[in-house]
């Protein structure tokens, strides 16, 4: 294939997913009271959590960047000791960080499943866990979503080490895996249950400890998997597991071992949300309290919602329902993002609204008027 001919592809394809309305685009544009970001604690924003990172950034005397990957020149005694603090905070044997929450995805699941093993995974969960998988070679099904019978029946089709995957918080509907019957039917047939905790991570427990630690399930899971880049507002992550499952990913997760370090400032910066976590704990139930308040407000104008977590799914089936929606949320000054399939299913299409501990009261409620007026008139 010539390069013109790449070329002229590309320009189809784009120009196919733009005849759809499909089309992504950068934007640096802020468009009004954040009611989209994963920034649920407003730790991004965090004045306090600066003023943290600063004084611990001036006090670190080594080299501003990692130099290479951590197997060659970037390792540090700093990494070292992150990584016991949050395994300590999170009750685990072991904690490895890596880059991203992608990276610690496609790491876990492409080197501890073999192509011999099988993992089932609910249908909802992220696309760096299904990449992973699929890098794995192994034997893979989907199971409906939060079904623990289908899950059953799956487990069936089970050949070799079999490996269940969950997320704690499912990241366009909100809502939460039935952990406790999980971890208890993995039991039965000896499953190794994985958990994404990204979207739990400084949300559940009394210290934002996960929705895991929440119910006292951690000697039930094989890893967990804890994002920094959402509650905690900066970027990263780890997997807790065993210390051998440690040692396993340091020799065998691709996306650990070929990728340079994380430079000290983020490693700092981790650190620090984290020591803020502990100290301020009264924003978890401030985030609390003002998603009770948010789904009171909808209730109010006509649209039933019992909030499970900050992420709120309202749906206005149709593409461009769902995307004039957002349009009029946001030339109201509410910053609400619509999800189109066919990220999500086709009539599932909806506004995903996320409540922060820094929304105030008055913007939930005008923000709930607006979405029940605007559902109304439909």
């Amino acid at each position: 294939m010539t390069l013109g001919r790449i070329e002229d592809r590309i320009k189809e394809k784009l120009a196919s997913r733009s005849e759809k309305g499909l089309l992504r685009r950068l934007s640096p544009e802020k468009r009004g009271i954040d009611l989209s970001s994963n920034d649920y604690l407003g730790f991004a924003r965090s004045a306090a959590l600066r003023e943290r990172v600063e004084r611990k950034w001036n006090e670190y005397q080594g080299p501003l960047g990692a130099g290479g990957a951590r197997l060659i020149s970037g390792d540090s005694e700093l990494y070292h000791e992150l990584e016991r603090e949050i395994a300590e905070f999170h009750q685990a044997p072991a904690a490895l960080i890596f880059n991203s929450g992608y990276d610690a995805n496609i790491g876990l699941f492409a080197s501890i499943a073999g192509r011999n093993d099988t993992v089932i995974y609910d249908e909802l969960v992220h696309a760096s866990i299904r990449d992973g998988i699929r890098l794995s070679n192994a034997a893979s099904y989907s199971f409906r979503h939060n079904d623990i019978s289908d899950l059953e029946k799956k487990c069936r089709l089970a050949k070799g080490s079999l490996f269940v995957v969950v997320e704690s918080v499912y990241s366009m509907d909100g809502d939460l895996a039935p952990l406790e019957e999980l971890a208890s039917f993995c039991e039965r047939p000896g499953a190794a249950l994985i958990v994404d905790e990204a979207h739990a991570t400084g949300v559940f427990g009394e210290r934002g400890e996960g929705l895991v630690q929440k119910l006292g399930l951690e000697s039930k899971i094989f890893a967990r998997v804890h994002t920094f880049g959402k509650a905690l507002g900066i970027h990263g992550a780890a997997v807790l597991g065993s210390s051998e499952l440690k040692s396993f990913l340091v020799n065998f997760a691709r996306s650990f071992i070929y990728t340079t370090a994380l430079p000290a400032h983020s490693l700092i910066s981790v650190w620090c949300a984290y020591d803020l976590l502990k100290e301020e704990p009264t924003v978890i139930n401030l985030l609390w309290e003002r998603l009770m308040a948010f789904s009171t407000a909808l209730a109010s104008h006509g649209i039933e919602y019992s909030s499970t977590s900050p992420i709120h799914a309202i749906y206005f089936p149709g593409n461009e329902t769902a995307r004039a929606v957002a349009a009029a949320a946001q030339n109201a000054g509410f910053d609400i993002r619509a999800i189109l399939s066919p990220t999500v299913p086709a009539g599932k299409e909806r506004l995903r609204v996320c409540v922060h501990a820094f929304n105030s009261e008055d913007e939930l409620k005008g923000a709930a008027k607006l979405l029940g007026e605007v559902k109304k008139s439909l």
